[in-house]
């Protein structure tokens, strides 16, 4: 299968440097090789250009998000490389950088397949689905799955193409653990499916996937975006992200969920976000990335 495989080197959605160097370790940990190995042709399209913003400019462009303004440029120029790679017949991997890279991702999957016929799964520690009324942070990297429904401010919202790329109703959150009041609320409200790591102790990984399978099916999904944040996987196995969240899930539950979801040959796009060399410990978030990468995409097949 062909992959077109994205660097976006930034970590203004999260305010914590580092975040920028995940392709950069990625790359040094030879995933364009692990992905040939397994078959593929690899085009690295390189990085995304992010502009160098100065700390103390960070609230320059709105008083309630951080980097609002590079952030959208980031995420615009990245909606159109998915859209172009989708276009090609190459299926995009996304490398972050922080979270805020998904509303860019699911935008341009969303413009290529239309928002009725995409749905997005989320893996991840957190929701991301604040808005700057919500936000305790102001970090945009908790408001692209917001953003990429249609909710929240405009400028995110209409990124790419106008209004929202997703419907609530097709968006999947699996391993969350760290919901801020606000999302939860939100969840409540347009009535989300979303699995806890305590659901994945108590109903196992085997039956919540079997349930988004079965609901996919039902609604006619024609295509999956999936966005793998590393904070799903406790922190006990990697060090190198910069938000961890105690009780994860283990590594054979997120290779279970990964490769469940590659085998259903819904996924036509992915992200993989959040990993921090300067916060890692000997290499171990890095190396254990590489492990899932070559792991699910040995059984990825044709699927675009």
């Amino acid at each position: 299968m062909d992959i077109s495989l994205i660097g976006v080197p930034i970590f203004f959605g999260s305010d914590k440097k580092g975040a920028e160097l995940g392709p950069k370790k990625l790359r040094e940990k030879n995933i364009v090789e692990v992905l040939r190995r397994n078959n593929h042709t690899v085009y690295d399209c390189g990085d995304i250009y992010v502009d160098n913003i100065p700390e103390d400019r960070k609230y320059e462009f709105h008083p309630k998000m951080k980097y609002l303004k590079p952030i959208a440029e980031v995420n615009r120029n990245l909606a159109h490389q998915v859209y172009s790679s989708l276009c090609a017949g190459s299926f995009p991997l996304i490398m972050g950088g922080d979270h805020s890279i998904g509303l860019g991702s699911i935008s341009g999957a969303s413009k290529y397949f239309k928002d009725e016929d995409l749905a997005v799964i989320w893996i991840d520690a957190h929701g991301d689905i604040n808005t700057p009324e919500t936000t305790p942070s102001g970090n945009v990297h908790g408001m692209p799955l917001a953003a990429a429904m249609g909710i929240g401010y405009d400028e995110l919202v209409d990124l790419y193409h106008i209004g929202g790329k997703v419907k609530p109703e097709n968006v999947f959150i699996v391993g969350a653990r760290d919901l801020d009041e606000g999302e939860k609320e939100m969840i409540k409200q347009y009535n989300m499916t979303v699995f806890s790591t305590e659901d994945v102790q108590t109903m196992g990984v085997e039956r919540i996937m079997e349930t988004i399978h079965c609901k996919l099916q039902d609604k006619g999904i024609k295509a999956v975006h999936l966005s793998f944040d590393i904070d799903s996987v406790d922190p006990e196995f990697v060090p190198g992200t910069g938000t961890p969240v105690a009780e994860g899930m283990n590594v054979i539950q997120v290779k279970y969920v990964l490769k469940y979801l590659i085998d259903t040959q819904l996924v036509k796009s992915m992200d993989i976000v959040e990993l921090n060399p300067e916060l890692d410990i000997d290499d171990k978030t890095a190396d254990l990335y590489i492990d899932l990468i070559s792991y699910v995409f040995g059984h990825l097949k044709e699927t675009i």
